[in-house]
C-alpha cells in the first residue's frame, strides 16, 4: 500500500470515529434523564412472543406496536412484590403520566395461571391491566429475551413459590426496550419520568436514523 492510499484510509478511519463519537453524544444528549430508572443508551427491539391474554386470545410482540407499554414478571399467588407493584402501576397510570400507557403482566407461574386466574387478578388492580400467560416453554423464552430471573422454590407440605426479577421495563411504540425500571417504586418519581420520557417513545426511531444519516454525512464532508 503506497504512503497516498494509507493517509485516505487513516483520515476515512478516523472520520467514522468522530462520526460514530458524535452520533453517540446526540442520541446521549436527547434522552430523558431518568430519576428512578435508566434509560438504555440503544433501544433493544423485543423479540417476537407467542402468548394467550387474559381473554384467553393469542397474543404477540406485535400487538404492542403503537402505544408505549410497561412490562412486569410475576404471578398471582405472590404474597406481597407482585400485588405491591400493581398497586403502584395502577396509580402511575391514574397519574396520566403517559395518556395511552398500557401495563401488562407476564405471568412467571402458567401452571396456576390460567387467563380466567389472571383476568380477575390484573382486573382487580386496573379494568385496563393485561394479563398474559401460556405455555412453560414460551414463558420461559420470554423471560429469558428480557433477561428476567425464575425459579420455582419447593415449600414444604408440597406447594411452591415462585423467585423472579422485580424490573419494570419501558417499551415504546415501536416495540423496543428503552427504559428499564428498579425497586423500591416511588409513584410520583416513575410518573415524573414517563412524563419525561414520552416524547422519546413515539420519536425515537425518527431521531436515531436522522442521527445516523448526519454522522453518515459528516464522515462524508471529512473525505471530500
Amino acid at each position: 500500500m503506497d504512503r497516498k492510499s494509507w493517509l485516505i484510509l487513516s483520515v476515512a478511519a478516523l472520520c467514522a470515529a468522530f462520526a460514530g463519537y458524535w452520533l453517540a453524544r446526540e442520541l446521549d444528549s436527547s434522552s430523558p434523564q431518568l430519576a428512578s430508572g435508566t434509560w438504555l443508551p440503544q433501544p433493544r427491539a423485543v423479540a417476537d412472543f407467542h402468548l394467550i391474554d387474559d381473554a384467553g386470545r393469542p397474543f404477540s410482540a406485535a400487538q404492542l406496536r403503537g402505544r408505549p407499554s410497561l412490562v412486569f414478571f410475576g404471578f398471582t399467588h405472590c404474597p406481597d412484590v407482585c400485588p405491591t407493584t400493581l398497586v403502584k402501576l395502577a396509580q402511575v397510570k391514574k397519574s396520566g403520566a403517559i395518556a395511552d400507557l398500557r401495563v401488562l403482566l407476564v405471568s412467571i407461574d402458567p401452571q396456576r395461571d390460567t387467563p380466567p386466574v389472571l383476568s380477575q387478578y390484573v382486573h382487580a388492580f386496573d379494568p385496563q391491566f393485561i394479563g398474559l400467560t401460556g405455555d412453560p416453554a414460551a414463558i420461559n423464552k420470554v423471560a429469558a429475551d428480557f433477561g428476567v430471573a425464575v425459579e420455582r422454590v419447593e415449600l414444604p407440605g408440597g406447594d411452591y413459590t415462585m423467585d423472579h426479577s422485580a424490573t419494570l421495563y419501558l417499551l415504546d411504540n415501536h416495540v423496543r426496550e428503552v427504559a428499564v425500571f428498579t425497586p423500591p417504586f416511588d409513584v410520583k418519581q416513575i410518573s415524573r419520568d414517563l412524563r419525561a420520557a414520552a416524547p422519546h417513545l413515539k420519536t425515537s426511531r425518527a431521531k436515531t436514523t436522522l442521527f445516523a444519516r448526519r454522522a453518515k454525512s459528516a464522515a462524508g464532508d471529512f473525505l471530500l
